[in-house]
């Protein structure tokens, strides 16, 4: 009889479950999800729902979670879908219980503290894992319910990526593939940032012809903020970047759209908010990139963005300032 494949699930949150879901409805695939939550754990073993993220939704009985993290010596593919700042005490503390040959695949966005910019750049330069990434436009509450999903698989060993294509053949999961590892972790991040603005443009003005008009400097903005942290242009046309854009920007379940449309109605304020969002906190981490890089007045919305954020802006402007930009002959 033919062993399965084991994956581990690093995380009980919403990501972590969908996929994990996902991927256990495979009969060839035997899936884990590693939590710290007790309650979490108990509540899938038990009656095949995480009460706590998806109250409402039955899971594959295929689906096994644990909290007891020396069962990764079992699995050679884990997902880490924790915190991007939880990630590297997760391997550090549990290092020794890795299966030797482990691929580490990075769920998280966000940006890493170090020279190295992004998460997966950071793992691979710390650890001896063999590391990848995944990223597109995936709303967990769709994943959870089968809905076809995509992902870019960014990782430096195209070896890699046919061992991905057998994973999911026969899911629901779609992926496409891209050896620029930093350009498909940046976009994850910017696609968040461009989000807020749009979602603030919308709020103030409900104007489809305003929305595209804006949504066309917001991706050229990217695209060029990607080239000038060494991504590749063609990168931007993957699931990471046209299509994780798009749904991020366009679409109400997006926490980044609504934190711009909250700021747009003028109902949001740093003061009275708890919720922790990656676009917000990455706006000012690129503002301080692009200002040691000294790239001058190129990326206005991003800039502007930094301004609102700061709490010190009249939100009326912020359109104003941005279409108000000398435009120069576009060259290609």
């Amino acid at each position: 009889m033919e062993s399965k494949t084991k994956v581990c699930i690093v995380g009980g949150g919403t990501m972590g479950t969908s996929l994990g879901n996902a991927l256990a409805m495979k009969p060839e695939l035997e899936v884990t999800i590693l939590s710290i939550e007790e309650s979490v754990v108990e509540s899938i073993n038990k009656n095949q729902i995480n009460h706590k993220y998806f109250p409402n939704t039955k899971l594959t009985w295929r689906l096994r979670a644990t909290p007891d993290a020396r069962v990764l010596e079992n699995f050679e593919y884990v997902f880490l879908a924790i915190p991007s700042s939880a990630i590297f005490d997760f391997i550090e503390q549990n290092k020794s219980f890795f299966h030797p040959e482990v691929i580490l695949i990075n769920l998280a966005k966000g940006l890493s503290k170090d020279e190295h910019y992004t998460i997966a750049e950071s793992l691979i330069a710390k650890t001896p894992y063999k590391i990848a990434t995944f990223k597109g436009p995936t709303f967990a509450r769709e994943l959870i319910n089968n809905m076809p999903t995509a992902f870019t698989v960014g990782a430096a060993d195209i070896e890699l990526f046919p061992k991905f294509k057998e994973m999911v053949k026969g899911t629901c999961i779609h992926l496409d593939y891209s050896t620029d590892i930093r350009g498909v972790e940046l976009l994850s991040v910017l696609k968040n940032i461009y989000a807020i603005a749009i979602g603030i443009v919308d709020a103030q003005y409900d104007s489809p012809n305003l929305r595209f008009l804006f949504l066309t400097k917001a991706f050229n903005e990217m695209r060029n903020i990607l080239i000038k942290f060494d991504g590749k242009k063609k990168t931007i046309f993957k699931y990471c970047g046209y299509g994780d854009f798009g749904l991020t920007a366009l679409n109400d379940l997006s926490r980044n759209r609504t934190l711009g449309l909250l700021i747009g109605k003028g109902f949001y304020s740093e003061s009275n908010s708890n919720v922790v969002l990656e676009g917000k906190n990455a706006v000012d981490v690129f503002c301080k990139l692009i200002e040691k890089e000294d790239v001058g007045e190129e990326f206005r919305i991003i800039k502007e963005l930094n301004k609102v954020l700061s709490g010190k802006y009249d939100i009326a402007h912020f359109i104003h300032e941005i279409l108000e930009e000398h435009e120069s002959v576009p060259i290609d």
